[in-house]
Protein backbone atom coordinates (compact mmCIF):
# COMPACT_ATOMS: atom_id res chain seq x y z
CA UNK A 1 0.00 0.00 0.00
CA UNK A 2 1.63 3.56 -1.05
CA UNK A 3 1.84 6.00 1.65
CA UNK A 4 0.28 8.91 1.77
CA UNK A 5 2.46 11.91 0.14
CA UNK A 6 3.50 14.47 2.76
CA UNK A 7 3.17 18.15 1.89
CA UNK A 8 3.83 21.48 3.41
CA UNK A 9 1.88 25.14 2.42
CA UNK A 10 3.54 28.36 1.92
CA UNK A 11 1.59 30.89 3.00
CA UNK A 12 -0.44 31.64 5.94
CA UNK A 13 -2.92 34.71 4.82
CA UNK A 14 -6.78 34.47 4.43
CA UNK A 15 -7.10 32.25 1.93
CA UNK A 16 -4.94 29.32 3.73
CA UNK A 17 -6.64 29.32 6.79
CA UNK A 18 -10.28 29.86 5.66
CA UNK A 19 -10.15 27.71 2.24
CA UNK A 20 -7.12 25.60 2.46
CA UNK A 21 -7.19 24.42 6.03
CA UNK A 22 -10.97 23.57 6.50
CA UNK A 23 -10.80 21.59 2.30
CA UNK A 24 -7.64 19.57 3.65
CA UNK A 25 -9.11 18.63 6.93
CA UNK A 26 -12.03 16.89 4.49
CA UNK A 27 -9.88 15.34 2.94
CA UNK A 28 -6.82 14.25 5.45
CA UNK A 29 -6.66 10.56 4.91
CA UNK A 30 -5.13 11.30 1.51
CA UNK A 31 -1.85 12.86 2.71
CA UNK A 32 0.05 14.26 5.82
CA UNK A 33 0.39 17.78 6.43
CA UNK A 34 3.73 18.03 7.64
CA UNK A 35 4.61 22.07 7.64
CA UNK A 36 2.80 25.81 7.33
CA UNK A 37 5.63 27.88 6.18
CA UNK A 38 5.30 32.21 6.42
CA UNK A 39 7.84 35.10 6.08
CA UNK A 40 7.58 35.75 9.50
CA UNK A 41 6.78 33.22 12.77
CA UNK A 42 4.21 35.17 14.25
CA UNK A 43 2.18 34.73 10.67
CA UNK A 44 3.19 30.75 10.42
CA UNK A 45 1.94 30.65 14.02
CA UNK A 46 -0.96 31.88 13.47
CA UNK A 47 -2.02 29.41 10.95
CA UNK A 48 -0.69 26.33 12.21
CA UNK A 49 -2.56 26.89 15.94
CA UNK A 50 -5.71 26.54 13.50
CA UNK A 51 -4.22 24.07 11.37
CA UNK A 52 -3.52 21.69 14.67
CA UNK A 53 -6.75 21.25 15.42
CA UNK A 54 -7.24 18.91 12.45
CA UNK A 55 -3.53 18.07 12.10
CA UNK A 56 -1.69 17.76 15.21
CA UNK A 57 1.81 16.89 14.29
CA UNK A 58 2.29 19.79 11.83
CA UNK A 59 5.36 21.64 12.06
CA UNK A 60 5.58 25.51 11.84
CA UNK A 61 8.21 27.06 9.31
CA UNK A 62 9.37 30.66 8.95
CA UNK A 63 11.74 32.85 7.23
CA UNK A 64 15.04 31.65 4.51
CA UNK A 65 15.88 29.02 7.33
CA UNK A 66 12.31 27.41 7.55
CA UNK A 67 11.83 27.44 3.33
CA UNK A 68 15.40 25.86 3.11
CA UNK A 69 14.34 22.85 5.25
CA UNK A 70 11.25 22.39 3.57
CA UNK A 71 13.32 22.30 0.43
CA UNK A 72 16.16 20.06 1.61
CA UNK A 73 13.89 17.38 3.17
CA UNK A 74 12.84 14.88 0.35
CA UNK A 75 10.22 13.43 2.44
CA UNK A 76 7.83 16.15 1.47
CA UNK A 77 7.43 15.85 -2.14
CA UNK A 78 4.55 18.49 -2.45
CA UNK A 79 4.12 22.01 -1.53
CA UNK A 80 1.14 24.30 -1.90
CA UNK A 81 2.26 27.89 -2.71
CA UNK A 82 -0.24 30.04 -1.50
CA UNK A 83 1.35 33.72 -1.51
CA UNK A 84 1.14 37.17 -3.13
CA UNK A 85 0.85 36.81 -7.13
CA UNK A 86 4.26 38.97 -7.55
CA UNK A 87 6.53 36.08 -5.92
CA UNK A 88 4.32 33.00 -6.31
CA UNK A 89 5.92 31.67 -9.86
CA UNK A 90 9.45 32.54 -8.40
CA UNK A 91 8.86 30.92 -5.72
CA UNK A 92 6.72 27.74 -7.34
CA UNK A 93 10.46 27.81 -9.91
CA UNK A 94 12.67 27.12 -6.62
CA UNK A 95 10.60 24.45 -5.28
CA UNK A 96 10.19 22.80 -9.01
CA UNK A 97 14.11 23.00 -9.26
CA UNK A 98 14.35 21.17 -6.27
CA UNK A 99 11.63 18.43 -7.57
CA UNK A 100 9.21 19.26 -5.46
CA UNK A 101 5.38 18.60 -7.05
CA UNK A 102 3.86 22.16 -6.89
CA UNK A 103 0.53 23.64 -6.45
CA UNK A 104 0.30 26.94 -7.32
CA UNK A 105 -2.77 29.30 -6.21
CA UNK A 106 -4.20 31.58 -9.06
CA UNK A 107 -3.82 33.44 -10.79
CA UNK A 108 -0.79 31.41 -12.96
CA UNK A 109 1.22 34.59 -13.13
CA UNK A 110 1.16 38.52 -13.25
CA UNK A 111 1.47 39.15 -16.86
CA UNK A 112 1.72 36.95 -20.25
CA UNK A 113 5.55 37.74 -20.22
CA UNK A 114 5.98 35.93 -16.96
CA UNK A 115 4.24 33.14 -18.00
CA UNK A 116 5.81 32.32 -21.07
CA UNK A 117 9.53 32.85 -19.64
CA UNK A 118 8.29 30.61 -16.63
CA UNK A 119 6.98 27.63 -19.31
CA UNK A 120 10.60 27.59 -20.73
CA UNK A 121 12.11 26.77 -17.37
CA UNK A 122 10.03 24.57 -16.30
CA UNK A 123 10.01 22.37 -19.45
CA UNK A 124 14.30 23.15 -19.18
CA UNK A 125 13.50 20.93 -16.19
CA UNK A 126 12.90 17.47 -18.03
CA UNK A 127 17.30 18.29 -18.97
CA UNK A 128 18.73 17.92 -15.05
CA UNK A 129 15.43 16.07 -12.86
CA UNK A 130 15.32 12.23 -13.28
CA UNK A 131 11.57 12.99 -13.21
CA UNK A 132 9.62 16.31 -14.19
CA UNK A 133 7.66 17.60 -11.33
CA UNK A 134 4.37 18.72 -11.21
CA UNK A 135 3.55 22.02 -11.47
CA UNK A 136 -0.29 22.47 -11.16
CA UNK A 137 -2.18 26.17 -11.00
CA UNK A 138 -5.63 25.72 -8.37
CA UNK A 139 -7.76 27.29 -10.37
CA UNK A 140 -11.05 25.66 -8.52
CA UNK A 141 -13.72 27.04 -11.21
CA UNK A 142 -12.48 23.85 -13.43
CA UNK A 143 -14.02 21.32 -10.49
CA UNK A 144 -16.82 23.12 -9.76
CA UNK A 145 -19.68 20.40 -10.46
CA UNK A 146 -21.78 22.92 -12.20
CA UNK A 147 -19.13 24.03 -14.62
CA UNK A 148 -18.44 20.15 -15.31
CA UNK A 149 -22.69 19.43 -15.76
CA UNK A 150 -22.88 22.96 -18.35
CA UNK A 151 -19.73 21.93 -20.65
CA UNK A 152 -21.98 18.54 -20.91
CA UNK A 153 -25.04 20.13 -21.35
CA UNK A 154 -23.77 23.08 -24.07
CA UNK A 155 -24.16 20.15 -26.76
CA UNK A 156 -27.96 20.69 -26.53
CA UNK A 157 -28.82 23.83 -27.24
CA UNK A 158 -27.16 23.69 -30.82
CA UNK A 159 -24.76 26.27 -32.44
CA UNK A 160 -23.73 29.13 -30.53
CA UNK A 161 -24.88 32.12 -31.89
CA UNK A 162 -23.91 34.68 -28.47
CA UNK A 163 -22.33 34.97 -25.22
CA UNK A 164 -22.47 37.00 -22.34
CA UNK A 165 -20.75 36.72 -19.00
CA UNK A 166 -21.77 39.80 -16.43
CA UNK A 167 -19.64 40.01 -13.75
CA UNK A 168 -20.60 42.13 -10.36
CA UNK A 169 -18.63 41.86 -7.60
CA UNK A 170 -18.95 42.57 -4.16
CA UNK A 171 -14.97 43.71 -3.29
CA UNK A 172 -15.63 46.38 -0.82
CA UNK A 173 -14.69 47.38 2.68
CA UNK A 174 -16.28 44.33 4.38
CA UNK A 175 -14.40 41.97 2.31
CA UNK A 176 -11.47 40.37 3.86
CA UNK A 177 -9.47 40.79 0.42
CA UNK A 178 -10.26 44.42 0.60
CA UNK A 179 -7.00 45.44 2.00
CA UNK A 180 -5.07 42.75 0.60
CA UNK A 181 -2.19 45.28 -0.37
CA UNK A 182 -0.73 42.69 -2.69
CA UNK A 183 -3.54 42.50 -4.55
CA UNK A 184 -3.82 46.17 -4.78
CA UNK A 185 -0.53 46.35 -6.04
CA UNK A 186 -1.26 44.11 -8.61
CA UNK A 187 -1.40 44.43 -12.35
CA UNK A 188 -4.85 45.52 -13.25
CA UNK A 189 -5.61 45.13 -9.81
CA UNK A 190 -8.27 42.98 -8.42
CA UNK A 191 -9.62 42.58 -12.06
CA UNK A 192 -7.03 40.24 -12.64
CA UNK A 193 -7.29 38.35 -9.70
CA UNK A 194 -10.99 38.00 -9.69
CA UNK A 195 -11.21 37.55 -13.47
CA UNK A 196 -9.26 34.66 -14.23
CA UNK A 197 -12.35 32.69 -12.42
CA UNK A 198 -14.65 34.07 -14.65
CA UNK A 199 -12.59 33.75 -17.65
CA UNK A 200 -11.86 29.91 -16.84
CA UNK A 201 -15.48 29.20 -16.00
CA UNK A 202 -16.50 31.08 -19.70
CA UNK A 203 -13.39 28.74 -21.17
CA UNK A 204 -14.86 25.53 -19.76
CA UNK A 205 -18.73 26.22 -20.25
CA UNK A 206 -17.49 26.87 -24.29
CA UNK A 207 -14.90 24.13 -25.01
CA UNK A 208 -13.13 26.81 -27.25
CA UNK A 209 -10.26 29.47 -27.02
CA UNK A 210 -11.33 33.21 -27.27
CA UNK A 211 -8.97 34.61 -30.00
CA UNK A 212 -9.12 38.46 -30.13
CA UNK A 213 -11.12 40.89 -27.70
CA UNK A 214 -11.66 44.61 -27.45
CA UNK A 215 -12.02 45.88 -24.10
CA UNK A 216 -13.31 49.38 -22.44
CA UNK A 217 -11.68 50.02 -19.07
CA UNK A 218 -12.48 52.66 -16.60
CA UNK A 219 -11.35 53.86 -12.87
CA UNK A 220 -14.88 54.53 -11.04
CA UNK A 221 -14.17 53.91 -7.35
CA UNK A 222 -11.72 55.22 -6.12
CA UNK A 223 -11.54 52.87 -2.90
CA UNK A 224 -10.18 50.49 -5.46
CA UNK A 225 -7.44 49.96 -7.69
CA UNK A 226 -7.33 50.70 -11.69
CA UNK A 227 -9.03 49.69 -13.18
CA UNK A 228 -12.36 48.77 -11.02
CA UNK A 229 -14.99 47.77 -14.64
CA UNK A 230 -14.34 46.33 -17.98
CA UNK A 231 -16.40 45.92 -21.01
CA UNK A 232 -15.22 43.52 -22.88
CA UNK A 233 -16.33 42.04 -27.05
CA UNK A 234 -14.57 39.05 -27.87
CA UNK A 235 -14.03 36.07 -30.36
CA UNK A 236 -14.31 32.74 -30.07
CA UNK A 237 -12.14 30.57 -32.47
CA UNK A 238 -15.64 28.87 -33.64
CA UNK A 239 -16.06 32.49 -35.02
CA UNK A 240 -18.73 32.73 -31.98
CA UNK A 241 -18.46 36.27 -30.21
CA UNK A 242 -19.51 37.60 -26.79
CA UNK A 243 -19.30 40.57 -24.24
CA UNK A 244 -17.92 40.36 -20.82
CA UNK A 245 -18.65 43.25 -18.68
CA UNK A 246 -17.19 43.12 -15.16
CA UNK A 247 -17.63 45.57 -12.28
CA UNK A 248 -15.03 44.68 -8.78
CA UNK A 249 -17.49 46.12 -6.69
CA UNK A 250 -21.40 46.02 -6.93
CA UNK A 251 -24.00 47.25 -4.11
CA UNK A 252 -25.91 44.37 -5.85
CA UNK A 253 -23.53 41.52 -6.44
CA UNK A 254 -24.47 38.68 -9.23
CA UNK A 255 -22.52 36.55 -11.34
CA UNK A 256 -24.39 35.36 -14.67
CA UNK A 257 -22.61 33.50 -17.85
CA UNK A 258 -25.25 32.65 -20.21
CA UNK A 259 -24.61 30.76 -23.90
CA UNK A 260 -27.20 31.66 -26.46
CA UNK A 261 -27.68 28.97 -29.16
CA UNK A 262 -29.77 27.86 -32.29
CA UNK A 263 -31.87 24.86 -29.70
CA UNK A 264 -32.08 26.61 -26.42
CA UNK A 265 -30.04 28.89 -24.00
CA UNK A 266 -27.90 27.87 -20.98
CA UNK A 267 -27.25 29.94 -18.35
CA UNK A 268 -25.08 29.81 -14.88
CA UNK A 269 -26.03 31.62 -11.96
CA UNK A 270 -24.00 32.43 -8.57
CA UNK A 271 -26.06 31.82 -5.71
CA UNK A 272 -27.52 30.19 -2.84
CA UNK A 273 -29.99 27.58 -1.97
CA UNK A 274 -30.95 25.68 1.70
CA UNK A 275 -27.97 28.11 2.71
CA UNK A 276 -25.64 26.59 0.98
CA UNK A 277 -23.54 28.84 -1.61
CA UNK A 278 -22.98 27.98 -5.34
CA UNK A 279 -24.03 27.69 -8.58
CA UNK A 280 -27.77 27.13 -10.66
CA UNK A 281 -27.41 25.79 -14.06
CA UNK A 282 -30.21 26.54 -16.11
CA UNK A 283 -31.03 25.17 -19.33
CA UNK A 284 -34.33 26.52 -21.90
CA UNK A 285 -34.85 24.59 -25.40
CA UNK A 286 -36.74 25.98 -27.90
CA UNK A 287 -39.86 23.30 -27.82
CA UNK A 288 -40.24 25.02 -24.35
CA UNK A 289 -38.65 22.39 -22.01
CA UNK A 290 -36.59 23.90 -19.47
CA UNK A 291 -34.77 22.30 -16.33
CA UNK A 292 -32.56 23.93 -13.52
CA UNK A 293 -30.04 22.61 -11.04
CA UNK A 294 -28.61 24.22 -7.81
CA UNK A 295 -24.73 22.76 -7.35
CA UNK A 296 -22.85 23.89 -3.95
CA UNK A 297 -19.60 24.92 -4.10
CA UNK A 298 -16.52 22.26 -3.85
CA UNK A 299 -13.91 22.77 -6.47
CA UNK A 300 -11.41 23.98 -4.13
CA UNK A 301 -11.31 20.35 -2.19
CA UNK A 302 -12.09 18.45 -5.68
CA UNK A 303 -9.07 20.31 -7.23
CA UNK A 304 -6.77 19.31 -3.71
CA UNK A 305 -7.89 15.90 -4.49
CA UNK A 306 -6.73 15.68 -8.19
CA UNK A 307 -3.44 17.33 -7.18
CA UNK A 308 -2.75 14.91 -3.99
CA UNK A 309 -3.93 12.18 -6.19
CA UNK A 310 -1.85 13.59 -9.07
CA UNK A 311 1.16 13.69 -6.43
CA UNK A 312 0.53 10.20 -4.93
CA UNK A 313 0.92 8.68 -8.96
CA UNK A 314 4.22 10.61 -9.66
CA UNK A 315 5.43 9.15 -6.06
CA UNK A 316 4.93 5.54 -7.30
CA UNK A 317 6.47 5.63 -10.73
CA UNK A 318 9.93 5.41 -12.18
CA UNK A 319 10.12 6.79 -15.50
CA UNK A 320 10.68 10.55 -16.17
CA UNK A 321 7.30 11.66 -16.97
CA UNK A 322 4.65 13.27 -14.62
CA UNK A 323 0.83 12.78 -15.23
CA UNK A 324 -1.45 15.59 -14.53
CA UNK A 325 -5.11 16.67 -14.39
CA UNK A 326 -5.52 18.20 -17.84
CA UNK A 327 -7.67 21.40 -15.76
CA UNK A 328 -4.87 21.42 -13.17
CA UNK A 329 -1.98 22.67 -15.55
CA UNK A 330 0.12 25.69 -15.93
CA UNK A 331 -0.60 26.02 -19.22
CA UNK A 332 -4.63 25.97 -18.53
CA UNK A 333 -3.85 28.89 -15.76
CA UNK A 334 -1.57 31.25 -18.18
CA UNK A 335 -4.27 31.48 -20.61
CA UNK A 336 -6.84 32.51 -18.33
CA UNK A 337 -4.31 34.90 -17.77
CA UNK A 338 -4.26 35.93 -21.21
CA UNK A 339 -7.28 36.66 -21.64
CA UNK A 340 -7.43 39.27 -18.66
CA UNK A 341 -3.67 40.60 -20.03
CA UNK A 342 -5.80 40.96 -23.56
CA UNK A 343 -8.48 42.88 -21.61
CA UNK A 344 -5.87 45.60 -19.85
CA UNK A 345 -3.99 45.97 -22.70
CA UNK A 346 -7.14 46.91 -25.19
CA UNK A 347 -8.21 48.79 -22.45
CA UNK A 348 -5.07 50.42 -21.84
CA UNK A 349 -5.10 51.30 -26.03
CA UNK A 350 -8.77 52.96 -26.36
CA UNK A 351 -10.44 49.59 -27.00
CA UNK A 352 -7.68 48.63 -29.81
CA UNK A 353 -8.16 44.65 -31.04
CA UNK A 354 -6.14 42.65 -28.89
CA UNK A 355 -4.82 39.13 -30.25
CA UNK A 356 -5.41 36.68 -27.05
CA UNK A 357 -1.66 35.00 -26.86
CA UNK A 358 -1.93 31.19 -27.28
CA UNK A 359 -0.13 28.52 -24.47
Amino acid sequence: MAQPPQIAILGAGIFVKTQYIPRLAEISNLFVLRAIWSRTEESARSAVEIAQKHFPNVECKWGDAGLEEIIKDSSITGVAVVLAGQTMVDMSLTLLKAGKHVLQEKPASATVDEAEKALTHYNSLSATLTQQPIWAVAENYRFEPAFIEGKRLISEIGEMMNIQIIVEGAMNSSNPYFASSWRRQFVGGFILDMGVHFVAGLRMLVGCEITSLSSMNSHVDKTLPPPDNISSMFQLENGCSGVFVMVVSSKSPKVIWRVVGLNGVLQVDRGNKDGKHGYSVSLHMADGQSKSFFYPFSGVTDELKAFLSDVSTANLKKDHSSHIDPRLSFAEGARDVAVLDAMLESGKRQGALVQVKKF
